[in-house]
């Protein structure tokens, strides 16, 4: 390995530490993109840059084989103070997804690949917007051979799949009536809704024990306002999808009937990989390795595989560091001894990672 591509533990933390104290809120990303790619660049990646997307993409080997670490540099709101207690590491984007994304750029440095492999490791932007612009970007520029995607799921467990999300803004606008009228006023309009809604999604679940297949809807925001003669209320509904739910099925039970509009964005269907690839073998394998005894799960969010994974269609996991838990919480933080051994886990698995044709 070449000199200037020795990453130590130190240098490794230091990159977490750096990268979490730039504020990249969602949409606001472009200087830690710039403070990832100049840290690419001067570590030794054989390319660092900043695509059309605004991500950050830094690319070792040259091999015929595309690997890709799919991460996200982008952040939920709020802004945390960033300090260290003792091996804890505080601060927005410890854990979703920092911490992931700063061990795939170590370990692209320090994996011993084939020379047959090209590693491309990407911070992508607007992961958290519901617009995935960074994944989209990157959905059409490679065509991997196989895909991690950088996901606080602890060092020891493979995340195979994340159900679908659709998000929905509910309006109605009429006129008022006395408050001694028998007349729903806007806020009772706007409860009915969310309870039909909620009966609907009860209906769907009825026969459903297990959380991934399970219908969830949330009610994210509520507001209602008039103006003397007419009111207004406004309902912003979010839902995450089971496998077999497309985004169109829910749209189409969202009419209301009672002079409303319902505007939908977001959708992404679920997504689920196959459990026994080259890729998930040599994660397992590499678990072992360090000590650990794999585990697959599914989660109740949604990701940049949503994206990518039906799109590229080959083996495709993900994986990283950090309890997901904690992720937009205002305790968010993530154990940096957890954060190293998930780089020794990464670099053992790309070094033993086989792939064909």
């Amino acid at each position: 390995m070449p000199s200037e591509r020795r990453v130590s533990d130190a240098d490794a933390e230091r990159l977490l530490y750096d990268l979490i104290a730039v504020p990249s809120l969602s949409g606001q990303e472009h200087a830690a993109v710039r403070a990832l790619v100049r840290w690419m660049q001067v570590r030794g990646f054989d390319r660092a840059y900043v695509d059309e997307a605004g991500s950050a993409v830094g690319i070792v080997g040259n091999g015929a084989y595309d690997v890709v670490l799919l991460g996200h540099i982008d952040t939920f709101p709020g802004a945390l103070p960033v300090y260290r207690d003792g091996r804890r590491l505080y601060g927005r984007g410890a854990v979703d997804a920092k911490g992931p994304l700063c061990a795939f750029v170590v370990a692209a440095l320090r994996a011993a690949v084939r020379a047959d492999m090209r590693l491309i490791v990407i911070g992508a932007v607007e992961e958290e917007s519901a617009t995935s612009r960074g994944a989209r970007h990157a959905a059409r520029c490679f065509r991997p051979a196989a895909c991690v995607i950088g996901e606080p799921s602890r060092w020891d467990r493979i995340t195979l799949g994340y159900k679908g999300r659709l998000l929905a803004d509910w309006q109605w606008r009429g006129p008022l009536a006395h408050s001694a009228a028998a007349v729903a006023s806007p806020a009772e309009r706007a409860v009915a809704y969310w309870e039909r809604v909620r009966a609907c999604a009860a209906a769907v679940n009825s026969s459903r024990d297990s959380t991934f297949e399970r219908l969830d809807v949330t009610l994210r925001a509520v507001n209602t306002h008039d103006d003397g003669a007419h009111g207004e209320a406004r309902l912003t509904l979010g839902f995450r999808l089971p496998l077999g739910t497309p985004p169109e099925s829910v749209v189409a039970a969202l009419s209301d009937g009672e002079g409303s509009v319902v505007r939908v964005y977001g959708a992404e269907p679920a997504f689920t990989a196959e459990r026994d690839t080259a890729l998930s073998r040599a994660l397992r394998s590499a678990i072992r390795a360090h000590g650990g005894q794999p585990r697959f799960v599914h989660k109740t969010g949604t990701s940049d595989m949503n994206v990518v994974g039906p799109l590229w269609n080959c083996p495709i996991a993900a994986y990283g560091p950090g309890d997901s838990a904690l992720d937009h919480t205002p305790d968010e933080h993530i154990d940096l001894d957890e954060y190293l051994l998930s780089i020794s886990v990464l670099s053992t698995a790309l070094e033993h990672l086989r792939l064909e044709a």
